[in-house]
Parts: C-alpha cells; sequence; structure tokens
C-alpha cells in the first residue's frame, strides 16, 4: 500500500468534524450535490468552483464548523493532487509529443493502409483505443475528427459508421482506463490496486468497445444518414513537419507504460513476495508516475527527435502540453476536496450504516450513484470523483480485484447518457454537423451502450473473481 493510502486510511479513520445524525447527513449530502449541479447546469460556474462551493455547502448543511470544513477541502484537495496531478500531467506531455511529432498521423495511416472496406470500422476502433491511452477524450477527438472525415470521404463511407467506432474507443478509454483522470482518481479515493485495474479494464473493454462501436455503428449509419462537412476538416499535424517516426516506434512508446505497469501488476500476483528483489524492482519501474516518466524520456527520443525537433521545440511541446491541463488538475482536486468532505463529516458511515439492510449490491449501487450524478453534472469526471467518495467506505473488506471492479462500474456509470449539459455532447455535434436529435440518436445513444455494456461485464467478472 502506498504512503497515500495509508495517510487517506488514516483520514477516514478520524472523528467526524460534525455529530449530525444520518438524516442530516442525508439532507446535507444532497444538498450539497444539488448545490453543485445547479451551480454548473444552471449557473454555468465552472466545476472547481461549483465542487469548492459545493463542499463548503455540504459542510454547513451538516453542522460542521466552518474551519474544519474548510480543512477538509484544503486536505483533500492536496492529497488527491499529489496522488494523480503528477501522472496527468506526464500523461498530457506524452499525448502532445505524439500529436506534434506526427507519430499519432503514423499510427493512423499505417492502419488505414491496410484496411478497407468492411475492415474499416475495426481499424477505426483499434485507432482510437491506441490513440486513447495517453490522450485525454477532447484531445482525442480533435486529433481523430480529421481522420474520420477524410475516410468517409474519400472512401465514399457512412459518417456514423466510421466515426461512432471512433468515438467509442476514445470514450472507454476515458471512463475505464487508467491514465486517465477519472480512473486515477477513483483507484486513490478507493485504495484500489492500479495494476489489477488497468488489467480488468482491458477485459471490460474490449467487448464493450466492439459492441458500442463498429455493432452499434451499422445501426447509427441508418438512423443517422450524413454527409462529412468539409468546413470541419482542418490541417493535420504532420503537414507542418518534414519526417516523422516510425510505426513501430510510436506503438512501442504508446504501450511502454500500459506493459510496465501491467508486469507489475503480474509480477506482484505471481512472486507474491515484498522481500522478493525481482518484486520490488517491478513494484519501482511499473509504479504509475515511473512508468509514465519513462515512456515520456523515450518518447523524447523516439517521437520528438525522430520528427526532428530541436532541443528548443521539445521543451516547447512540453510546456504547451501543460497548460490546457490547469482546469482538468484544478477540477480533480476539488472534486478530491468534495470527496475528503462528504468523509469528514461522516456520510461514509452513514453509508455503511445503511448499506448492512440494502439488498442492492455495492457495485451496482455505484454505478447508480455514478450515473445519477453524471446525468445532472453533464461531467464524467465529477461523476467519478463523487461516487468514489460516497461509496469508498464500502471496498474496506473487498478484495483488491473486487475494488478494482468497484472503480470500472463508477467509471462505467460516469459514461450514461451524455446530453446536454455535457461539453462532450457539443463537441461531437458541431465537428460531425449534426442536429442536437441526431447527437443524442448517435453519441448519446453510444454513451449509455457503453456505461450498461461494461457494468454487465464488471457484474459478470465479479462472479467470477
Amino acid at each position: 500500500m502506498t504512503r497515500l493510502s495509508v495517510e487517506m486510511l488514516a483520514a477516514d479513520a478520524t472523528e467526524p468534524i460534525t455529530s449530525a445524525g444520518n438524516a442530516q447527513l442525508g439532507i446535507a449530502v444532497l444538498a450539497g450535490i444539488a448545490v453543485i449541479v445547479l451551480l454548473i447546469t444552471k449557473f454555468k460556474v465552472h466545476a472547481f468552483l461549483a465542487l469548492t462551493i459545493g463542499s463548503l455547502a455540504l459542510g454547513a448543511f451538516a453542522g460542521a464548523p466552518l474551519d474544519k470544513a474548510i480543512t477538509s477541502f484544503t486536505a483533500g484537495l492536496g492529497s488527491t493532487v499529489a496522488g494523480v496531478g503528477v501522472l496527468i500531467a506526464l500523461g498530457a506531455i506524452l499525448g502532445k509529443l505524439l500529436a506534434d511529432s506526427g507519430g499519432a498521423d503514423q499510427i493512423v495511416d499505417t492502419i488505414l493502409a491496410k484496411a478497407s472496406g468492411r475492415a474499416m470500422p475495426w481499424a477505426m476502433v483499434l485507432i482510437a483505443s491506441v490513440i486513447g491511452l495517453p490522450l485525454f477524450f477532447e484531445v482525442g477527438i480533435v486529433l481523430l475528427i480529421p481522420v474520420v472525415l477524410m475516410v468517409a470521404k474519400r472512401g465514399n463511407y457512412s459518417l456514423m459508421k466510421i466515426g461512432i467506432p471512433a468515438l467509442a474507443g476514445l470514450s472507454v478509454m476515458h471512463g475505464l482506463i487508467p491514465p486517465h483522470p477519472g480512473p486515477l482518481v477513483a483507484i486513490d479515493a478507493i485504495g484500489a490496486n492500479l495494476g489489477i485495474t488497468l488489467a480488468l479494464g482491458v477485459l471490460v473493454a474490449i467487448p464493450t468497445v466492439i459492441i458500442a462501436g463498429p455493432l452499434f455503428g451499422k445501426y447509427a449509419a441508418r438512423w443517422v444518414d450524413v454527409p462529412a462537412p468539409e468546413k470541419m476538416i482542418p490541417q493535420r499535424a504532420t503537414e507542418e513537419t518534414d519526417r516523422r517516426p516510425s510505426f513501430g516506434a510510436t506503438l512501442a512508446t504508446v504501450l511502454l507504460p500500459v506493459v510496465l505497469m501491467l508486469a507489475k501488476a503480474l509480477v506482484d500476483i505471481v512472486v507474491d513476495d515484498p522481500e522478493s528483489g525481482v518484486q520490488r524492482v517491478f513494484d519501482v519501474i511499473g509504479s504509475p508516475m515511473i512508468a509514465l516518466l519513462a515512456a515520456v524520456i523515450v518518447g523524447m527520443f523516439t517521437l520528438g527527435r525522430a520528427a526532428g525537433f530541436t532541443k528548443g521545440r521539445l521543451s516547447t511541446t512540453v510546456e504547451k502540453s501543460l497548460a490546457p491541463i490547469a482546469g482538468v488538475l484544478l477540477i480533480v482536486g476539488a472534486g478530491g476536496g468534495f470527496k475528503q468532505t462528504l468523509i469528514d463529516v461522516g456520510i461514509g458511515q452513514m453509508i455503511l450504516d445503511f448499506s448492512e439492510s440494502w439488498a442492492i449490491p455495492t457495485l451496482l449501487l455505484a454505478w447508480l450513484i455514478a450515473v445519477a450524478i453524471r446525468l445532472a453534472t453533464g461531467s464524467a469526471t465529477v461523476a467519478t470523483i463523487s461516487a468514489a467518495g460516497l461509496v469508498a467506505p464500502l471496498a474496506a473488506d473487498m478484495s483488491s480485484s473486487h475494488m478494482a471492479l468497484l472503480v470500472l462500474a463508477i467509471g462505467a456509470g460516469s459514461l450514461f447518457f451524455s446530453h446536454v449539459n455535457d461539453a462532450g455532447f457539443w463537441l461531437v455535434k458541431e465537428y460531425f454537423g449534426l442536429n442536437v436529435g441526431q447527437t443524442v440518436k448517435t453519441w448519446s445513444v453510444m454513451e449509455t451502450i457503453i456505461s450498461v455494456v461494461s457494468l454487465i461485464f464488471v457484474l459478470l467478472l465479479s462472479l467470477v473473481l
């Protein structure tokens, strides 16, 4: 267990900062979430401010002294950023190197050169899944949309038949697979093992993306038949570079952190001896920070230098990669503050008390909570953070595999039915030239399929693990 996890457990074990009963606590948590929802949806307040104000409102409704509520919020914010902030930054750097060097284009072009006809939707899933590993969802969309539009136009394919598989691959990676912010925060809050979560996440992701991507894409193409909008085909990254990295080097760089983290999880299971030299080595090289740091350093050579980047250009690329994630870091940090406030006012113990008489399985409960917050706020990250904070106490007696499945259940719920309060909804609508109804029939339905199908596979895995 990491030092951060030990500190979180210690914090969870402290006395509540309020003496409120379960009824008042229940009202407080509903009021706190309602404040966040109203601020985000009605008043269009940034999620960071909404979570900050909602955390203080939660403490006030629970009858906690304001100074203690502030301390809980800042402590949670600090511990969350300490746990995942560096990982988000490293992931952003790797993604920027991949995009600017033309490595992403190399993967895209190589796979598309091998695919045609009926294989094209499957190729798009493969491209999106590989590209989506190190990239944030919005960055992945911006990167892949030109490819989707060009393939649809030049190959005379239905836009939805090509686009839905690409969107499904990106969305599944975003909701279920670390090092994306949502899964990382849930892993941190629940105390799950990252390697096991990654391995089980891949198992769930593969059938989910097949069903929500190429299979659903056939029906989406029948429901919505629109041409690729000419005005939305922007310039590709490699049109600005003289050369780009090879396919093999790019793929190896992208998969390096995944391989290292999975290797650590495998060694932990096979060796199972904390004093073993082999296990201690893999515990270091397979830790998320070292795995991503290694990929970034390797990427500077296999991606940046291979594309002809000078030292100055590499430095500029790294600098530019960090600015866009400032908002993500603040939202994630504020979400951690909200989570810690929930714990410190005694919500966790309240849920433990109620859960003794509940017949609903913990995994399904976690999914339902994430779904409710997702529908209300429109943010997958806010839904993941809030749901993880609420159900974290229920993971105390779980095995490592079931903790990982709890993370995946939350991630699945956070993707449910994206609609008009989600920025991703409008991003897809504008890039694909759809109206609101068409976006609902394609993108929103696809997100719901991902959420429900991934939950089904999580529940099935829970029966055999």
